[in-house]
């Protein structure tokens, strides 16, 4: 019986951790991953985003038997019925979770060991800038506020320079912080052969 146990620290295991940084050192090629995602429109402001397929370390990704299904709505407020959280409410959300797991992330491969971590997220939006009301008024967030509570066994410096780095390495943190292409295409339904 093999009584030794995996190494772990922050929920991580360090030894997967570190043979994926070597496989990445050795082929780059292997960090290009595609998302995908797709949606459905129900009614009013409410729609469906289903996620499962991805690409990523070479091959496509088969692990997810079921796809994760997000409802997004609006609130009555918006026209809508609170079906679910908004786009921007999940972008938050998305948000808030990889700038937490990135943090996890590299403080595990500092050595830093995580006794807690709890982020508030405040964004602020003028409407004007999506319903077209004012052409000086950008849509989107004007801002976004990030709140995070961190116990680590560590000093406030080391917290300091690894918040800086989940900041400039979150996926999501770097996307929201600078312009990113975005393609929206007309795609033509296909019709059903007679």
């Amino acid at each position: 019986m093999n009584t030794q146990s995996t190494p772990t620290m922050n929920g991580l295991n360090v030894d997967q951790m570190t043979q994926t940084l070597d496989a990445l050192r050795g082929d780059p090629t292997l960090a290009a991953f595609e998302f995908r995602a797709t949606n459905r429109w129900v009614n009013g402001g409410e729609n469906r985003s289903t996620i499962q397929s991805f690409y990523g370390a070479g091959q496509e990704d088969t692990s997810r038997e079921e796809p994760f299904v997000f409802t997004n709505g609006e609130p009555p407020v918006l026209l809508g019925n609170n079906e679910g959280a908004n786009p921007v409410e999940f972008l938050l959300h998305a948000l808030a979770g990889c700038v937490t797991t990135t943090t996890v992330t590299h403080a595990t491969a500092r050595g830093i060991p995580i006794r807690s971590i709890a982020t508030t997220l405040r964004g602020t939006i003028d409407l004007q800038g999506m319903l077209a009301l004012d052409p000086d008024v950008q849509a989107g967030y004007q801002g976004i506020t990030i709140d995070m509570e961190i116990d680590a066994d560590c000093s406030d410096e080391e917290i300091e320079a690894l918040l800086e780095t989940a900041r400039g390495h979150s996926p999501v943190c770097t996307t929201v912080c600078r312009p990113v292409p975005v393609k929206l295409n007309r795609v033509q339904r296909q019709q059903a052969a007679a």
